[in-house]
């Protein structure tokens, strides 16, 4: 007759203290230099989209300017097709002629509004003959 010999194991199921907390500072450092990097695309994107918007508002104003050769309307500033960027939605920029415009020139602004207000362009410009204009020369 032989005997088998059961081998009675002492294993538990589950995570030791230490591995605990190496996966937890694992994560937190991941977190540390995601969380920065997606708020400045965040930033980024919305900078883009005002930026195009901008431009979309300019075309608008040429399409004007070539119809009568004056950029106002009625001798004041014309009302622009939409005041914020993005269009719809929670606005970033909040967009605006600087001073008045005049029968040949005018400048479109997006002043950042919101939790865009910490970016380090600020405000953004674009006049009638296509100068950029920001806090920096590398956000146009």
């Amino acid at each position: 007759m032989q005997r088998i010999k059961i081998l009675k194991t002492n294993s538990h199921a589950g995570f030791t203290l230490i591995e605990l907390v190496i996966a937890v500072a694992i994560i937190a450092i991941i977190a540390a230099i995601a969380l920065p990097l997606y708020q400045n695309q965040m930033e980024q994107t919305r900078r883009t989209t005002a930026q195009s918007d901008l431009l979309e508002l300019t075309q608008w104003m040429e399409r004007r300017y070539s119809n009568g050769f004056d950029y106002r309307d009625a001798g004041s500033n014309p009302t622009l097709p939409f005041s914020q960027s993005p269009q719809n939605g929670t606005a970033f920029y909040n967009i605006s002629f600087v001073g008045s415009v005049t029968r040949d020139t005018f400048t479109l602004q997006a002043v950042p509004t919101g939790p865009q207000t910490t970016d380090d362009c600020g405000t953004i410009t674009l006049d009638e003959q296509g100068n950029r204009g920001a806090a920096q020369a590398s956000c146009w």
